[in-house]
């Protein structure tokens, strides 16, 4: 096969060509309109595909979201029961459109490591690929994406309930009989004891806020600073996103690198740099 060899966009007008494929079976419908606003800052999705058994009752919520979303669904039936035959069909869809030649990247959408190999592939062949999943997803399939985005992150939030009115308390009977002993009984030592209740989970459990990767920022910035220690912060990002696919500020609880090294001012010190606007740029260094 011939290789790709056409310049990169670098504008605006000119953004890349992205082909999204969804596994089915392994993504959840409650993320897409957040995974497809993450999908357009990277470029433009000329193809969406999700594949599934869609004859499934499982497949209901995702039915639902296809229309809506513009997707197009490929039906793909289970030969043998208890066997996933969805991978398949989408990787070789995978290379039929990569031998196209008309995209500059794929957005990957699973939790499942079976994809490893064919997100190498892609690489291999000079694309770049985006990976979305969930924090279960194997580390291999995430290293071998170019970026790699917790689907975690993109769920919107839940519409926050109506308080509801106080209940006035109704009056207490007065008892016909005479009320048992209220004396609060001492604990017998024979008892089995009562078991704790379950703890809450701790920073950085699945699905909470990670713990700040101090270690891994600070190497990112000695390795893009200057001789006074001062670093870009985009060359900063840009290496966290080299080292870790699926490093994400928000994962940390913030939206931005920026926001989250300001919220640390003990370990990060940030300047702005030149012009309002777009020529403002942030530089970081670390304190000792």
């Amino acid at each position: 096969m011939k290789s790709r060899t056409g310049p990169k966009p670098d504008s605006d007008d000119e953004q890349q060509r992205l082909a999204v494929l969804i596994d089915a079976d392994n993504a959840q419908p409650s993320v897409i309109e957040g995974l497809l606003a993450e999908v357009a800052k990277y470029g433009v999705a000329s193809v969406k595909r999700i594949y599934g058994d869609f004859t499934s009752t499982r497949m209901t919520q995702w039915k639902q979201a296809l229309l809506k979303h513009s997707i197009s669904p490929v039906q793909q039936f289970a030969y043998t029961s208890g066997k996933n035959a969805t991978d398949s069909s989408l990787i070789i869809d995978a290379m039929d459109l990569l031998y196209t030649q008309r995209f500059d990247g794929f957005c990957l959408v699973s939790s499942d490591s079976d994809f490893t190999r064919l997100a190498q592939r892609l690489r291999e062949e000079g694309l770049t690929v985006y990976g979305f999943g969930e924090r279960k997803t194997p580390d291999p399939f995430v290293q071998a994406c170019d970026k790699f985005v917790y689907t975690e992150v993109l769920r919107s939030e839940p519409p926050a309930e109506p308080a509801k009115p106080p209940v006035a308390a109704k009056p207490a009977k007065k008892a016909s009989k005479p009320a048992a002993s209220t004396a609060i009984a001492k604990p017998d030592p024979a008892a089995p004891a009562v078991p704790a209740a379950p703890a809450v989970p701790e920073p950085g459990a699945r699905g909470g806020v990670l713990p700040l990767p101090l270690k891994l920022i600070r190497q990112a910035i000695e390795e893009a600073s200057d001789d006074q220690g001062w670093a870009f912060l985009g060359s900063v990002g840009s290496y966290l996103n080299k080292v870790r696919p699926d490093f994400d500020p928000r994962l940390f609880g913030h939206k931005k690198l920026s926001e989250l090294l300001k919220h640390h001012p003990r370990h990060f010190e940030i300047e702005e740099r030149g012009g309002e606007g777009a020529g403002k740029r942030f530089y970081v260094r670390a304190r000792a």
